[in-house]
């Protein structure tokens, strides 16, 4: 199993304001969904409550400390788990032929499973905002532990109104 953390981040670390992304990127949702398709997918209770349904054409993995918690998908791509181990489990029952799981946030979420994580997918976005959720230790990525693998600048434009970056992380061997 190959396990990725992907993430939209500023500089700062800021990957959220009220539950929200607080900007609306087109290159990096379309980035996400062809990563992603097919693939098991990670997240705490908040952020599948904000994104309001399980995400189509994938097994969505609900991570949740709430014993109660419960939510149902149509297709059956919805499971629940109350501790990261059995996230995983979920997960390597679902995998495909790539083998790779996403962790797509949130904060406590990445910060259970970024100890090993094999590859980050971060899109930096070059801005300068206010918010009140932060991605966990990845402003000092530690160079002993992740190299830099590919990197896609990109400038603003119409549907991306802030310069942002695709930056691929793997963790040395």
């Amino acid at each position: 199993m190959i396990l990725s953390l992907i993430v939209a981040m500023t500089p700062s670390g800021l990957i959220g304001r009220d539950n929200q992304i607080p900007w609306h990127l087109r290159r990096d949702l379309r980035r996400f969904r062809r990563l992603t398709v097919g693939k098991p997918i990670i997240m705490g209770r908040k952020t599948f409550e904000s994104i309001g349904r399980p995400l189509p054409k994938r097994p969505n993995i609900v991570l949740t400390r709430q014993a109660e918690f419960t939510a149902v998908a149509e297709d059956g791509h919805l499971h629940i788990a109350h501790s990261p181990a059995e996230a995983l489990a979920l997960a390597q029952a679902h995998l495909d032929e790539t083998g790779e799981v996403f962790v797509i946030g949130g904060t406590a979420v990445y910060r259970a499973f970024l100890p090993q994580a094999d590859r980050i997918y971060l899109t930096l976005v070059e801005a300068d905002m206010a918010g009140d959720t932060y991605f966990p230790e990845l402003i000092k990525l530690d160079t002993a532990v992740w190299r830099e693998h590919e990197r896609q600048s990109h400038p603003p434009d119409p549907q991306n109104p802030y310069p942002h970056h695709f930056i691929t992380y793997h963790r040395h061997p």
